[in-house]
């Protein structure tokens, strides 16, 4: 690799980590905010869940959408509006007296600009920069950037609900998000340079091949778990900590410690799915996150096991992004591949609407987490075997690019 090809490697790499940082980072922490927030307005937990659940169906109505204009006018243009629509509901949030308020800016703003400056579009500029010898740890690395800011994130979070209240805070944070939008500029272009063997092939062509393929499907049916699993935890999970008489600081610990392990983990994931068979990483994935539900389900719960099993779940948090979007680029190609890894994005985001909404649904009838936690648990089985039957095989030549 020349010195130019590096710089361009790291460049890219660099600015997809840290969008993703903030991005991601902003909305992992808002489950934070539920407590003080719901106590202050005097909403239940199912309101404040419902407005994160609905970004999170927004997020993955539009991904695909969203998608396709990245692919076809450009990704930078995609990310800084992102960026822009963010801080506005951000801004929103900071003045909501109601649920009114909580899910114009917390659902429907912030979950259009998670899709124009989310993994998506993320990845997608990243894959066409780089070669594809190369491609899975430089999705890897990307991906992390997520993990990054949830570590990040919640200190900051948490510091400025004491030092100003969530109001104030709220306010603060939609200047960090700002920074997505100069961020922007170094992840500018669009799919027609970026795959000429697979010019030939049309958006319709696309979509009903990937339509066609089983394994399009069962990524779909993993990433549905995945979102149901990882939301849930983010959303309630500070919650339910304090439910059983820990501080806010034992909850926004273990959210950050989610995201600081995860940055080792995903950028494991990335670069063993550059040698290792991506399904298969993908199945052991889910069957271990199955595996530390069980134990953490098993075990009573202290301070030490709760920021054990954050630690552990950390490690496995957002890997799965750079094996299926891995996944994806590699049956499909890249020139869609923001549309098409937008469509596994949108089943994501159904699991994670009904993994916030039934969470804070299921508490506020039963006083209790429990049937979300089993029902996690038994669905990460079920995501272990779907992968498994997958077809690897790519459908065209895949380009070599810088």
């Amino acid at each position: 690799m020349s010195q130019y090809t590096k710089r361009i490697f790291w460049t890219v790499c660099i600015a997809g980590f840290l969008i993703a940082s903030l991005g991601m980072g902003i909305r992992q922490n808002l489950g934070i905010f539920l407590t003080p927030m719901t106590k202050d307005l005097g909403l239940s937990r199912e309101t404040f869940a419902f407005a994160m659940a609905l970004q999170h169906i927004m997020w993955g109505v539009f991904t695909p959408i969203l998608g396709a204009f990245s692919d076809k006018y450009g990704s930078g243009r995609m990310i800084a509006l992102g960026g822009l629509i963010y801080a506005g509901g951000l801004f929103i949030m900071s003045n909501a007296t109601s649920a009114t308020g909580l899910n114009i800016g917390g659902g429907l703003f912030i979950g259009f600009a998670q899709a124009a400056a989310g993994f998506s579009v993320i990845l997608s500029a990243v894959a066409r920069r780089v070669s594809e010898e190369k491609r899975s740890l430089a999705l890897g690395i990307a991906s992390a950037g997520g993990s990054f800011g949830q570590f990040y994130m919640a200190p900051v979070s948490l510091g400025l609900i004491e030092g100003f209240g969530w109001s104030t805070a709220f306010f603060y944070i939609a200047f960090l998000a700002m920074i997505m939008v100069a961020l922007s500029l170094t992840l500018t272009g669009k799919s027609s340079g970026a795959a000429e063997n697979e010019a030939d092939q049309t958006f319709g062509q696309a979509i009903r091949e990937a339509a066609g393929h089983k394994g399009f499907w069962f990524l779909c049916g993993g990433f549905f778990v995945c979102g149901f699993q990882i939301t849930f935890i983010a959303v309630h999970f500070p919650a339910f900590v304090q439910d059983l008489g820990f501080d806010a600081t034992t909850g926004a610990a273990a959210i950050g410690l989610i995201g600081l392990f995860n940055i080792a983990g995903t950028w494991a994931c990335g670069a063993m799915g550059g040698h290792y068979s991506k399904k298969y990483l993908l199945s052991i994935l889910y069957f271990v996150r199955a595996l530390v539900l069980a134990i953490f389900l098993m075990v009573p719960v202290t301070h030490t096991s709760v920021l054990v099993f954050a630690s552990a779940m950390g490690l496995l948090w957002l890997g799965t992004v750079p094996l299926t979007s891995g996944l994806v680029a590699q049956i499909f190609g890249i020139r869609y591949m923001a549309t098409l890894f937008g469509f596994v994005f949108f089943t994501h985001q159904i699991g994670s609407f009904i993994g916030i909404w039934w969470g804070g649904y299921v508490f506020d009838t039963t006083g209790s987490y429990d049937q979300i936690w089993i029902t996690s648990l038994v669905l990460g089985i079920i995501a272990g075997f779907l992968h498994l039957p997958i077809a690897e095989d790519s459908l065209r030549a895949m380009p070599q690019e810088a």
